[in-house]
């Protein structure tokens, strides 16, 4: 990936149906790795949008993220179900988001049933000429269930 623009999308065989998804990723557990096999049945593709530090900051909590972006993408990158990580700057607005997911061109935009931000991931998926795909939510302990139960927050 050129350093000079990371968002440029690769030269991806035009065949291959892309499916983009975004999170922060900071604590990896089950459901992660349940939403992420289940993201690339959709697709030949996968690549994630990795939030900034600041951003998780700003979303969960001062406390967070407990891993750095870096460290978050690397274990992303060790995932076989995984084709792609591209970390994000701190971003504050949809408009933001919308340049970088337009310049990728994903096919499919899944995200988790409950999502508190799915109304923008649907309107931004509709602008960029994707379809939307809801992953169901499983019951399992979600990063702040984790980290409460292990006396991180």
């Amino acid at each position: 990936m050129g350093e000079s623009n990371q968002y440029n999308q690769h030269k991806l065989d035009k065949e291959k149906k892309v499916v983009l998804v975004g999170g922060c990723f900071d604590l990896l557990h089950y459901g992660h790795i349940a939403f992420l096999k289940q993201a690339k049945k959709y697709g030949d593709y996968l690549i994630v949008l990795l939030e900034s530090d600041e951003n998780v900051k700003r979303l969960k909590g001062k406390e967070r993220p407990f891993h750095t972006q870096e460290q978050r993408k690397e274990m992303l990158e060790s995932l076989s179900t995984v084709d792609e990580v591209r970390i994000l700057p701190p971003i504050t607005g949809n408009d933001a988001y919308y340049t970088i997911i337009n310049s990728i061109h994903p096919s499919v935009i899944a995200f988790t049933q409950g999502d508190p931000l799915a109304h923008y991931k649907t309107k931004q998926a509709e602008l960029a000429g994707a379809r939307t795909v809801v992953i169901p939510k499983i019951n399992t302990p979600s990063t702040t269930k984790l980290a409460k139960l292990l006396g991180l927050e």
